[in-house]
């Protein structure tokens, strides 16, 4: 089903929006490289992982074109440490016929606005493949520097892939300390 590109929507995740995320990650899953996983997660895998998001206080988001769930992002814990609380990890899923329409930079800047709302001070994008060329292109764009590169470090597909690791600062970065801190 090809959607006609209307105006998006940008709203928290619902529960009911499950079932399209779903499909939208299997999706990845089976024929791209930004999931490293091989068989997609089952629709109660999917939903237990939201919860972890949504429990944990981290911004969950969807986009809607014309009635129709094209694309999500949502952020989490980078690292499990407590030295690691103001660092987030991004993901943003778009449904394949729906790429390359300005959907990812829309989620992925509501993603930043929300995540430097709460506190957090870094956000680190971990892309699968280094010829994932739209999502070093789309993190560049709002900011994002590369700083890392891990050769070969993933096998999917029939090849080696590398990792992309990309950051950039919310609010006040590093620059400051974080509410409610002292040294």
């Amino acid at each position: 089903m090809n959607t006609p590109f209307t105006d998006p929507l940008v709203r928290p995740v619902l529960p009911t929006d499950l079932p399209a995320i779903h499909a939208i990650y299997a999706h990845s899953v089976l024929h791209e490289t930004a999931s490293w996983e091989v068989t997609p997660p089952d629709l109660a895998e999917m939903a237990r992982r939201m919860s972890v998001i949504l429990d944990g206080g981290y911004p969950y988001l969807v986009a809607e074109c014309a009635g129709r769930l094209v694309g999500y992002s949502y952020a989490s814990s980078y690292r499990p440490r407590i030295g690691y609380r103001f660092t987030v990890e991004n993901s943003v899923y778009i449904a394949a016929d729906m790429q390359r329409r300005g959907l990812g930079r829309l989620l992925l800047s509501d993603l930043v606005a929300a995540c430097t709302a709460r506190g957090y001070r870094q956000m680190v994008a971990v892309i699968g493949d280094s010829q994932n060329l739209g999502s070093i292109q789309l993190h560049r764009a709002l900011g994002f520097e590369q700083r890392g590169f891990l050769p070969g470090i993933g096998y999917k597909f029939g090849r080696w892939l590398d990792s992309v690791i990309m950051q950039r600062s919310l609010g006040d970065g590093a620059t400051t300390m974080p509410a409610g801190e002292s040294g």
